[in-house]
């Protein structure tokens, strides 16, 4: 029941740049260490509940400006409501419908991003598939990017030489009762079992 301590990143060009972060990374880095300070402005991207933690966290951490962008629309938000009202009563700006397109960079650090206008984020069957209009865009300068736009399970060498099976989203495969794995004394709960989730 180790959780899903692992960012993800969006995988477009130039998120490999300086100043470019995971929202969890981000989250665990300020919160074993307090001195650590953000300067300039800060692009936050992702929906939910932890994408707003992060986002008033950039806050308290000293950034100018803080916007977050989100493929959702304002109602389709995962983000508990009140989450997203205290976020905004603390400046921030909630940009709804857009994508990241790519992430300009100037000397290896991140400059801006370049959002794409999200037109349906999912399929008529419910499923998570975002379209894009590529012709709508906008640049927001940053000199801080931080992904918020899910989880990944961090097994390391945890299971190695075990039978356990994984999915395709890193998460254990195990009986939906007992929670065993293919490996008879290997148990799994929480996040690595049912992917993320609120507490």
């Amino acid at each position: 029941a180790i959780g899903m301590q692992g960012g993800r990143m969006a995988g477009v060009p130039g998120e490999d740049a300086e100043g470019v972060q995971t929202g969890v990374d981000f989250l665990r880095n300020v919160n074993q260490d307090h001195s650590v300070k953000l300067n300039g402005e800060t692009v936050v991207i992702g929906g939910g509940n932890v994408a707003i933690d992060v986002a008033r966290t950039a806050v308290r951490a000293g950034a100018s400006k803080v916007t977050m962008l989100c493929l959702e629309g304002a109602n389709e938000m995962p983000a508990a409501k009140d989450e997203v009202e205290e976020a905004k009563e603390e400046g921030i700006v909630v940009n709804n419908g857009w994508g990241p397109k790519e992430v300009l960079t100037e000397n290896g650090h991140v400059s801006a991003v370049v959002f794409k206008k999200c037109t349906q984020v999912k399929d008529a069957d419910g499923r998570f598939n975002p379209q894009y209009d590529e012709n709508e865009t906008i640049t927001i300068p940053c000199e801080n990017l931080l992904l918020s736009i899910g989880q990944s399970v961090q097994w390391g060498d945890l299971l190695k030489g075990t039978k356990v099976e994984l999915n395709r989203n890193g998460t254990a495969q195990a009986d939906p009762l007992t929670l065993q794995t293919a490996e008879p004394d290997i148990f799994v709960g929480g996040d690595v079992f049912t992917g993320a989730r609120f507490a």
